[in-house]
């Protein structure tokens, strides 16, 4: 690296956000949306660097293009591209080798639980639950989309094998 490439890019860590956003306009060309002072250095002395000793080869522009190109590719059309009657947009996942969880009750089982004086009633699936007429994959998703935070769903519904007493009370 030349001597004074070498100053420029020492000046630039020494530069304030402010600075390097108005340096980055001067030698990209346009304004950046970045207040990130390390980002900002490392892309002005990238761009100083290239505009001095050349940037990439021309062989390297053309293997670059030709990456691109291929990764426009698909092998297979997207899942249901050519069906009349598209699958629906959530397949559950298959019940793990194990079977299903003992704590859960049979599938067509109705599980309800009031919440902040609301009756929450969700119906256990072979893969999944439903909640008001969407399909959750987990017990969790569900009282997710119900409260808006997280809680593990067995104790929310108060499905806790082996204790009478749930770890947290449920409001």
């Amino acid at each position: 690296m030349k001597p004074s490439i070498a100053a420029t890019i020492r000046a630039l860590q020494a530069m304030s956000v402010f600075d390097l956003q108005a340096k980055y306009r001067e030698v990209f060309g346009e304004d950046t949306r970045s207040r990130h002072r390390t980002y900002l250095w490392r892309r002005i002395a990238w761009r100083i660097q290239a505009l001095e000793e050349g940037g990439l080869s021309e062989r390297a522009r053309r293997r670059a293009a030709e990456l691109a190109n291929e990764a426009d590719v698909r092998i297979r059309p997207p899942r249901g591209a050519f069906e009349e009657n598209p699958a629906p947009a959530y397949d559950p996942p298959p019940v793990s080798r194990g079977g299903r969880d003992p704590r859960l009750p049979a599938p067509g089982t109705l599980i309800t639980r009031a919440y902040r004086g609301q009756a929450i009633r969700v119906t256990v699936l072979e893969r999944g639950f439903e909640y008001e007429g969407r399909v959750y994959r987990s017990l969790t998703a569900v009282v997710g989309e119900v409260t808006g935070s997280h809680w593990n769903g067995f104790q929310f519904f108060r499905l806790t094998q082996g204790r009478s007493t749930p770890r947290r009370r449920c409001p």
